[in-house]
Formats: structure tokens, C-alpha cells, sequence
């Protein structure tokens, strides 16, 4: 799961009291170029065998910089970095010491990336994405994404919108695993340098290249 929100960009933008998700997804696209945020992932998985559903939080940092850079820090339970500098995407798992690098053009696809930070609007993310507005309800904008390819891990997703700021997303994948990610303390068209989106792996740690 944590690789399939690692793609993901999240940020802010500025809409009016009327806006409905489509509408807020597409003022986002066109008008945010970076942001940074704090973020708490709840992942839940769907009870199994008479076994109740299984929850973990996270929580870490987020940047992102326009065109399809990005950083995620988790920081707690477990430290993981996963980082896009705009050819590969990396993943740094601390506890097991090991890196993995991925071309990015072959992992981003029809994922939740490709709806905040890959197309220039709406019309083009139609080409892989069944978009609808989902309506308002505690009290936020959303809007549904559906994959139009149906043999990837990703389900579907839902963003949610609080006034000039994107305050949820909803990532549901084909095992029936949901994941919630709350944003707080957003900084939008934020000032990043560009070594927030490098990564060099530490000494030492193994490195898979896929």
C-alpha cells in the first residue's frame, strides 16, 4: 500500500464555497506548483477468517514539486523515505537497509499520482480515469477516480476538499485494503530546493533495481 500512496501528491487550492470536487481538482492542477504538508496514514485491512479488520497508523512529512517530484518521510512506527526526483522513484526502508529504485514512467500509470501532479487538466486524466463528482459530506468537497484499466492494484480513489485546502484522500486497492491519509499544516507553492528531491542511497544498505 505504502508504495502505491508513495506516488501520490497531495496539496492545496483555492476554490470558491460552490466548487464541487471536479471543480477543485482541476483549480489544484492548474494553480498549485509545490507544497509541503503533515500527514496520518490509517491503513486498514478487511477482516479475514473470522478475524477482525486490522488497523496502523503512520505518520510523516510531504513535499512535492511540480513537475512530478515528490518526498515522503514517514517517521513513525517505522522510519521509510520514498522519494521522486522525476526519472526514478526510490524507496528507503530503514529497518531493513535496503533501497529500491524504480523508473518512474513505468510506476505511475493510472495511479493517484497521475490525478494531482501527471496531467495539465481534467480532460486529460479522462484517458484513464473515470472521474465524477461524489458530492459533499463532513463537510468536504470529494470527487471519485476510477482506473479504467482494471488489472492494477489500484481500486479507486477518493479526494476530499475543505475550503482552500485538500484534506483527505482515500485510496481503496483490489484486496480490499483502504487507506486514509489526512493532511494538516499545509503550505501551499511552498519554496523547496531542489535536494529535497534528490536521493543518494546511504553506504552500506542494498540496492534492487526493478
Amino acid at each position: 500500500m505504502n508504495k502505491i500512496i508513495a506516488t501520490v501528491f497531495i496539496a492545496a487550492c483555492a476554490l470558491s464555497a460552490r466548487a464541487s470536487g471536479l471543480d477543485s481538482l482541476e483549480n489544484f492542477i492548474k494553480s498549485v506548483k509545490s507544497a509541503r504538508a503533515e500527514f496520518t496514514q490509517v491503513v486498514t485491512a478487511p477482516a479475514r477468517d473470522g478475524q477482525a479488520a486490522r488497523s496502523k497508523t503512520s505518520t510523516g512529512t510531504f513535499e512535492f514539486q511540480r513537475p512530478s517530484r515528490f518526498r515522503f518521510e514517514y517517521r513513525k512506527p517505522f522510519e521509510q523515505t520514498i522519494v521522486a526526483d522525476g526519472q526514478t522513484l526510490w524507496l528507503h526502508d530503514v529497518d531493513l537497509s535496503q533501497v529500491t529504485a524504480r523508473k518512474q514512467s513505468q510506476v505511475l500509470g493510472s495511479t493517484p499520482a497521475a490525478l494531482i501532479a501527471a496531467a495539465p487538466d481534467t480532460a486529460a486524466l479522462r484517458k484513464d480515469f473515470d472521474l465524477q463528482a461524489a458530492g459533499e459530506k463532513d463537510g468536504l468537497q470529494w470527487m471519485q477516480a476510477t482506473p479504467k484499466a482494471r488489472d492494477g492494484q489500484l481500486h479507486g480513489v477518493k479526494v476530499g476538499f475543505r475550503g482552500n485546502d485538500l484534506a483527505v484522500l482515500e485510496i481503496q486497492d483490489s484486496f480490499g485494503q483502504r487507506s486514509v491519509l489526512t493532511f494538516t499544516r499545509m503550505e501551499v507553492n511552498a519554496a523547496l530546493t531542489p535536494q529535497r528531491f534528490q536521493f543518494k542511497p546511504p553506504a552500506g544498505v542494498d540496492v534492487v533495481r526493478q
